[in-house]
């Protein structure tokens, strides 16, 4: 995350982890998700200006090009992420049993499908389901500033909740999340469909029944279908 980090508005520097870190005359520390308790952070007063990261504009020609390759004429640009960390607690909620679960959103024309997946079902990309137009990208992704860039280049990532997620509201880029009925991320808060910490451009999709992402996923794809008739991908910039 280092190369996407220096994009960061408001930071001079940044060590990865496994690098040695220079002796800095600093005033205080703090672990980042502390930072809203110890600014007293509430609703109406979440930082929401956005985008505050931004993507390397070589990275992002590089990946406008070979998008650009696999589209045809007018298609509408979807990413898509369906796993998270297996490692992570919750994971078997949060993550898609599999890509057929999104096997529906090959019935919306017009779409151009492309794969963000790393690690965990990452190879599920190489064989869609039947219909759905999809590049599997994840091969290619070297690390966040890479996916940053492929972000910057889509009309729509729909992901559930990982850090993929985080990466589009903090660019500023439309994303759909599916969320878990259970143990849902503090951060997207209860029963509304937007987030406060990306305002205008991250969408919530929740479930009403632990583990029913089937009625989801017709939500979305119903969704889509209306987002695919009133978008205008000439809006991108594809010089950048």
């Amino acid at each position: 995350m280092k190369t996407l980090f220096k994009t960061l508005d408001g930071v001079d520097d940044v060590f990865a982890v496994d690098e040695p870190i220079p002796a800095l005359e600093a005033d205080f520390w703090t672990p980042p998700l502390s930072v809203p308790c110890y600014c007293r952070t509430r609703l109406d007063t979440i930082p929401d200006r956005i985008p505050y990261l931004h993507p390397d504009e070589q990275r992002k020609r590089r990946w406008a090009a070979a998008l650009s390759e696999a589209c045809t004429p007018g298609d509408v640009r979807i990413g898509l992420v369906w796993k998270g960390n297996p490692r992570f607690e919750n994971d078997a909620d949060r993550s898609l049993p599999g890509l057929e679960v999104l096997a529906p959103l090959a019935a919306v024309a017009g779409v151009r499908f492309f794969s963000l997946q790393k690690g965990q079902g990452e190879a599920e990309a190489d064989h869609p389901p039947q219909g759905l137009r999809l590049i599997n990208l994840g091969p290619g992704i070297a690390d966040f500033a890479d996916a940053a860039a492929i972000t910057a280049n889509l009309d729509l990532l729909i992901c559930v909740d990982t850090a993929v997620a985080h990466l589009a509201g903090a660019l500023g880029k439309r994303c759909w999340v599916l969320l878990p009925d259970y143990m849902t991320d503090w951060r997207w808060l209860k029963d509304r469909p937007d987030s406060p910490w990306y305002p205008r451009v991250l969408r919530l999709f929740r479930q009403e029944t632990m583990g029913d992402w089937a009625t989801v996923i017709r939500e979305v794809q119903g969704e889509l279908l209306k987002f695919v008739a009133g978008a205008r991908p000439a809006e991108r910039n594809e010089s950048l």
